[in-house]
């Protein structure tokens, strides 16, 4: 599947910055299963100072905000080739090791919450790809997707808690009970091609574990599913702090106001091609996000 995407993110100050420093990981890595065709970043009210890779391989822009501005304004454009892999990512490719993702983070560490949820899952922990699967629709059971009642800094135990949250606290709960049974287990920050729906208010988190002789597979918790050519990939780390699309500092802003405009749909190079791959007499079938 050919996908192009758009995401815009727009900060607005009461007051002329001083001084601020942005960091952006918002570029897709060519990977097992995507292809970055092409991707540009765009500024306005900040100037791109430099770029690297962090630990976890993900591609990092630091940015400084100029002075006096009031308002930063970070577009991305891009097209992502992607095919359907079953969610299969593959071997560790950062310069983590493996237990690295075996350590609790402030938005990861298990308390009574999680050890309770993890003692409901009833599967063989030897077969991990079954278990996993099995700890997926337990944490689904366990969190209602309602957006607006948690944030970015809701750890795991809180998500639990009122059992209500986002994509976000759906892997964090993964995530954390993966750790507790010694699976390594890590956030993934991206975009979703939503059947029918081509503007969104922010991207996608999914979670990915580690199961020998496959390497990492993914777990989109939310949507029950494993991804598939609909999912562009953008950032790992050991929670979603290290996979931030956008982090940063700003002194002398006074207030500040985001606002985030996504939209990911499939290019029409993209659908003409699979039209021409379809056998004749069948008909794609659409599935829900």
């Amino acid at each position: 599947m050919l996908l192009n995407i758009v995401h815009e993110t727009r900060y607005s100050f009461t007051q002329g910055v001083t001084h601020g420093l942005q960091r952006l990981r918002l570029r897709p890595k060519s990977s097992h299963g995507q292809t970055v065709v092409e991707w540009t970043t765009q500024l306005e009210g900040a100037v791109h100072e430099a770029e690297y890779d962090d630990q976890n391989r993900n591609r990092v822009e630091l940015v400084s905000i100029e002075p006096g501005a009031r308002e930063v304004v970070v577009t991305c454009r891009g097209t992502v080739h992607t095919a359907d892999n079953n969610g299969i990512v593959g071997d560790q490719a950062g310069h983590m090791p493996l237990w690295c993702f075996l350590r609790p983070t402030p938005l990861t560490r298990a308390g009574l919450k999680v050890r309770a949820l993890v003692a409901r899952v009833d599967a063989d922990r030897t077969d991990r790809l079954t278990y996993l699967h099995k700890l997926s629709h337990a944490v689904r059971e366990a969190i209602d997707y309602v957006p607006g009642v948690t944030d970015v800094n809701t750890s795991a135990e809180q998500a639990l808690a009122v059992g209500r949250g986002v994509c976000q606290d759906h892997a964090h709960v993964f995530i954390s009970a993966g750790r507790l049974v010694d699976i390594p287990t890590r956030y993934v920050g991206g975009y979703l091609k939503m059947d029918g729906q081509i503007e969104q208010e922010a991207g996608h988190g999914w979670a990915e574990a580690y199961v020998p002789d496959l390497g990492w597979v993914g777990f989109d918790v939310s949507n029950a599913i494993s991804p598939d050519e609909r999912y562009v990939r953008v950032a790992t780390g050991c929670d979603y702090s290290e996979a931030a699309p956008v982090t940063g500092i700003a002194t002398g802003a006074g207030e500040s106001r985001l606002s985030v405009h996504v939209s990911v749909e499939e290019s029409q190079a993209g659908q003409q091609q699979q039209a021409q791959d379809q056998p004749p007499g069948e008909q794609q079938q659409s599935q829900g996000g």
